[in-house]
């Protein structure tokens, strides 16, 4: 399974589609994308671009030396005045150097151009990318301050999604080969994937408690002719990408032809066949048999546009049943999707599983090896008639459900990593499952009922929900980051 099928698109709000730096301006979305370390596009260039700062760094501290000889032999450290040559803003206590700035501008300006869009003036995206670093220096200090850490689980999730997005099958196998290109290298992605997470924990916060919206709105809105506007139709696509080996300005200009090539018999193909994983078949022993990077992607089930990526939304929602979208050129890659069926979900009934589970973590002091056999113990118990939710209550590493004696009350298609949902579907109502591993540990799970649920007014409310929160939170959002700017000491240097 690759990195684009492992999970769902999710629906998400406006809070954690902005990135990090809060640019206010949402029109310059994509510029703001450039400037995020992002995690999702590989570990590699992930650690490259940390290197690059790196070594920028280093540049901005020499020229300082050159030009000011007393400075560069002071035993304290030197003040942002003293150092202009180098820094051109400061945020609190935080220098942002002349190097940070010129390296994110020209990050920005290359996914601008990536993305087929006009590249602002060259004052207005200093402006804008130079307001951005000193947004998001201000929410890592806040976040500083907070002591906000994200779960364990959201940071695996998202070391897990970057492994597959490199072929690999878990966290060690990514451990493994980070470090073997240059030792550290893995806890130095780790800590950026932490910090991320962090941002966005703090964003989601802030955001959320901004908006406030009562089931009085609600109602009120589905009662409006606004609401005829909801898109109640879930569109199935099948989306395969291309992905590049680096951005889309730095690779060889054999690599985009190489790579449109591919994109265009996956066009054609898409066009005769449902079945993703023989188009992946035939591309990765054809044509990709010697490309960059594994070709990825997969069927993504059903959702509605509202649950998509904007981009693919735009994309799918005028297509009709079987059509393909031309090759798109995205910064990570060139995607292609087809628009397989499309249904209404006025009366939406669908599966629902009632489950238990135990889960045994694996991490730095218990091997793969040790906790496997302590999973097996407890299985051992169970065919024994040991009862589930006392062992779950004792031994489980869930502390969302431990405490329940690991009920996780009813579960749907599409909430669960494919493992567990899979073993869930496999297991008869009232047993229990084998052991079986996650990439959050190993799992035994008990299937306690199974009903079919109509959750149609459950889907309409959440729209209605989603649609007034994505009118409202860029207002909270932009309030929040001017409050956060004004009640901060920034200087910028000329």
């Amino acid at each position: 399974m690759t990195a684009l099928n492992t999970k769902h698109y999710e629906s998400k709000h406006s809070c954690s589609q902005t990135n990090a730096l809060g640019i206010s301006k949402f029109s310059l979305k994509k510029l703001t994308e450039a400037l995020l370390i992002s995690t999702v596009v590989g570990a590699f260039s992930v650690t490259a671009q940390a290197e690059d700062k790196a070594a920028d760094s280093a540049t901005a501290a020499q020229s300082v030396a050159a030009t000011n000889p007393e400075a560069a032999t002071a035993q304290a450290p030197i003040s942002a005045r003293e150092s202009s040559n180098g820094i051109i803003a400061l945020v609190n206590d935080t220098p942002i150097l002349k190097s940070d700035l010129a390296t994110a501008v020209a990050s920005a300006q290359m996914r601008i151009q990536a993305s087929g869009q006009p590249v602002p003036s060259a004052q207005r995206l200093q402006s804008e990318v130079l307001n951005s670093l000193i947004l998001r220096e201000l929410q890592l200090d806040m976040v500083q301050r907070a002591g906000i850490r994200p779960s364990p689980d959201a940071v695996n999730e998202s070391l897990a999604r970057l492994a597959q997005a490199q072929g690999l099958t878990s966290l060690s196998e990514l451990q493994q080969t980070l470090d073997a290109k240059q030792p550290g290298r893995y806890a130095a992605v780790r800590a950026q994937v932490i910090e991320e997470e962090s941002l966005k924990a703090l964003q989601k916060s802030q955001v959320s408690n901004r908006v406030r919206i009562t089931e009085h709105d609600i109602d009120a809105f589905l009662a409006s002719p606004e609401a005829q506007k909801l898109q109640s139709t879930e569109y199935r696509t099948i989306h395969i990408r291309i992905p590049f080996s680096d951005d889309y300005n730095r690779i060889t200009e054999s690599e985009k032809n190489t790579a449109m090539q591919i994109a265009q018999q996956t066009q054609e193909l898409l066009k005769t066949t449902n079945d993703a994983q023989a188009v992946l078949t035939q591309l990765s022993s054809g044509i990709a048999k010697n490309y960059v990077a594994p070709v990825q992607g997969g069927d993504m089930g059903y959702h509605p546009a509202s649950g998509l990526p904007t981009d693919i939304a735009r994309q799918i929602t005028p297509l009709e049943i079987g059509q393909v979208t031309a090759p798109q050129i995205t910064p990570e890659g060139i995607d292609v999707v087809k628009l397989v069926d499309k249904r209404n979900s006025d009366n939406m009934i669908i599966p629902q599983w009632k489950v238990r589970h135990i889960l045994v973590k694996t991490d730095e002091r218990n091997s793969d090896a040790l906790v496997e056999q302590r999973v097996n113990d407890l299985y051992e118990q169970l065919r024994r008639d040991a009862d589930f939710a006392a062992l779950a209550a004792t031994y489980s590493d869930d502390p969302g459900s431990a405490g329940r004696g690991g009920d996780l009350d009813w579960v749907t298609e599409g909430q669960m990593v494919p493992e567990f949902e899979e073993m869930m579907k496999r297991t008869p109502e009232g047993d229990f499952s084998t052991p079986f591993k996650s990439q959050f540990g190993w799992h035994i799970l008990k299937v306690e009922g199974v009903r079919e649920k109509d959750v149609s007014d459950t889907v309409k409310r959440n729209l209605a929900r989603e649609a007034l929160f994505q009118r409202l939170a860029p207002q909270a959002q932009e309030d929040w980051l001017q409050e956060l700017r004004a009640n901060a000491y920034v200087e910028i240097f000329n």
